[in-house]
């Protein structure tokens, strides 16, 4: 028996020949009638995965970026029936990036169609999901000021422009425990946890992030004004993001945030309110993906999520 297949579209986000092309290629790939739904809103999303899960849905495709995932993957943690393919039509796409889906829509159904399935982890922060990061402080101070109409205008630009106007932004007090043991304490500009390697902007900021090894990666930055986070961030251009003496990382499952001061944070690529505190975790082989075939290189393999992989990991694909 064929998948019962729906689509949960952002109806602002554009890829291809649009939504029509995407239903000429579901009806020419023998999907002539799946659940749909569009949304104006990343955050109504949620809503319409669940009444594409009541109605039966087994493959939902998502349409927009990382905010729509965030959001997608956020209501289906926890579903191991339900595969999710990702059509990357949002200004930023960076989990798409990391797993090597394309941005090309009739590769990407493809994909999603016939491509091979895995699950992939998600961490889990003040009680939602995140399948790339979660920050607060710098990032999520760009992030915010990028929400707020800019994206629309200069589309990926809009990080670097408010990135620019927030690294003279002071640094906090922080305190970090990492399985409940103290790891960090001391004056930082941000705070970032990572599902995956890359993260806004392009910045390869965690490079043994893996969303199939049950872990996230905490990364505190410590830099101040302009030119040691030029220093940073060209460090994380050309070598080893730990290699720059104002970064600091470590793996954890459980990690516990105190700020010093009321900070914005965000999740892959969404803003969300002010806190004090982030209590996160990461969450195992939470949610099925529609993922391209294992390239033979090294740096591929890893992207698709195939480098390292045990033979516990291993036994998650389907």
């Amino acid at each position: 028996m064929a998948e019962r297949v729906a689509v949960v579209a952002h109806q602002r986000k554009t890829m291809g020949g649009g939504l029509g092309e995407l239903r000429r290629l579901l009806a020419a790939a023998g999907v002539p009638d799946p659940l749909w739904y569009e949304v104006r809103k990343s955050r109504k999303a949620p809503k319409r995965v669940r009444a594409a899960l009541d109605e039966g849905a087994e493959l939902i495709f998502v349409w927009g970026g990382d905010g729509m995932v965030q959001r997608t993957v956020d209501a289906l943690a926890g579903r191991p029936g339900v595969a999710l393919a990702i059509l990357p039509a949002g200004t930023a796409n960076l989990l798409a990036t990391n797993l090597g889906i394309p941005d090309d829509l009739p590769a990407a159904v493809e994909i999603g169609l016939r491509g091979r399935r895995r699950a992939i982890d998600l961490g889990r922060v003040n009680g939602e999901h995140f399948a790339v990061m979660a920050g607060a402080g710098l990032d999520g101070a760009l992030i915010r000021d990028a929400d707020r109409g800019l994206k629309d205008r200069l589309g990926r630009l809009a990080y670097a422009w408010t990135g620019s106007r927030h690294v003279r932004d002071h640094a906090v007090p922080v305190r970090i425990k990492i399985e409940g043991q103290e790891w960090f304490r001391g004056a930082a500009s941000c705070v970032l946890l990572g599902n995956v390697g890359t993260i806004t902007g392009g910045i390869r900021a965690f490079d043994d992030a893996s969303p199939h090894d049950g872990r996230l990666e905490v990364g505190v930055a410590t830099a101040e004004g302009a030119w040691q986070w030029a220093r940073t961030l060209g460090r994380m251009a050309t070598g080893r993001s730990d290699g720059s003496p104002f970064v600091h990382v470590a793996p954890a499952r459980k990690v516990t945030v105190k700020l010093g001061a009321p900070l914005t944070y965000e999740l892959d690529g969404g803003a969300r309110g002010t806190v004090t505190k982030l209590k996160a975790r990461a969450v195992p082989a939470a949610v099925t993906l529609c993922l391209p075939p294992v390239q033979p290189s090294a740096g591929s393999v890893k992207a698709a999520g195939g480098a390292g992989s045990s033979a516990g990991q291993a036994a998650r694909d389907t």
